[in-house]
């Protein structure tokens, strides 16, 4: 990869780059997480495109605004491990932009302290009383990933949010990984000091795998809300998006600039 600094005045597009799901709730709550950045930044343009299921797809917008006169982009994932879909097919449909385009890849959401405030807001909406924090065992119940840096970060995020004043913190996993959500609130219940068990889901939009860490949290004490378009969360996207596009960072190639593999 080769480094080129955008112009010292342009605002390059963010275009933040959602999974996509068959359900609808899930292409909703990512529409009003980006309305909330818009919201935080004024005059910023901001496109949404989705991987899989949702339209606009991300090539389909890249294009368009390639048509539209705009060359610098920052490609924001919205994910909260590096995972493969970080590391692989984003950069992968990134690869496949019309050439005029210069696109930096911004860095995945977590971790981050900002995610941790917005668990916490999610928890308190929930009912949870901050007051009873020291006494609260948390399951803190992600998608799940078959990429080990994903697992490692997520029990890295349960021990870090442990130091806040929680009583206990669990990681769990929808899938891929164990344990399960309703695994980690068995455990928790039977840890010394644990009054009450709260599940707060480390996911940003409603689907599948939340549906199954709702399922899971039936015998917990609070059942927090997804990440969603939480303040914190749109906070956190505009400094990714300010950290990718400082000086210095590195642009993704056009394809055809990429080497055929051996």
């Amino acid at each position: 990869m080769h480094r080129t600094p955008f112009p010292t005045r342009a605002r390059p597009t963010l275009l933040v780059i959602a999974h996509g799901s068959r359900d609808p709730r899930h292409a909703a709550t990512v529409r009003e997480l980006v309305r909330a950045v818009r919201s935080l930044r004024p005059g910023l343009r901001v496109e949404t495109g989705f991987l899989d299921f949702n339209a606009p797809t991300v090539g389909g917008v890249l294009e368009r605004i390639a048509a539209e006169g705009v060359r610098d982009v920052v490609a924001l994932p919205l994910l909260l491990t590096r995972a493969f879909h970080a590391k692989a097919d984003i950069p992968a449909v990134l690869r496949q932009a019309p050439p005029v385009l210069r696109i930096r890849q911004a860095a995945v959401l977590g971790p981050s302290p900002l995610l941790l405030s917005a668990l916490e807001q999610r928890l308190y909406e929930a009912g949870l009383d901050p007051a009873e924090k020291s006494s609260t065992g948390v399951v803190l119940a992600s998608a799940g990933s078959s990429d080990p840096e994903a697992i490692a970060v997520i029990a890295d995020i349960a021990r870090e949010w442990r130091r806040t004043g929680w009583c206990a913190v669990r990681p769990a996993f929808a899938s891929a990984s164990l344990p399960r959500t309703e695994d980690a609130v068995r455990e928790l219940r039977a840890v010394e000091g644990v009054r009450r068990v709260a599940v707060a889901p480390y996911v940003l939009a409603p689907g599948f795998l939340p549906d199954r860490i709702a399922r899971g949290a039936a015998d917990a004490d609070v059942l927090a809300d997804v990440l969603g378009p939480a303040p914190a969360v749109a906070r956190l996207l505009v400094r990714r998006y300010d950290e990718a596009h400082a000086p210095g960072t590195c642009q993704v190639p056009p394809l055809a600039r990429i080497p055929a593999l051996a």
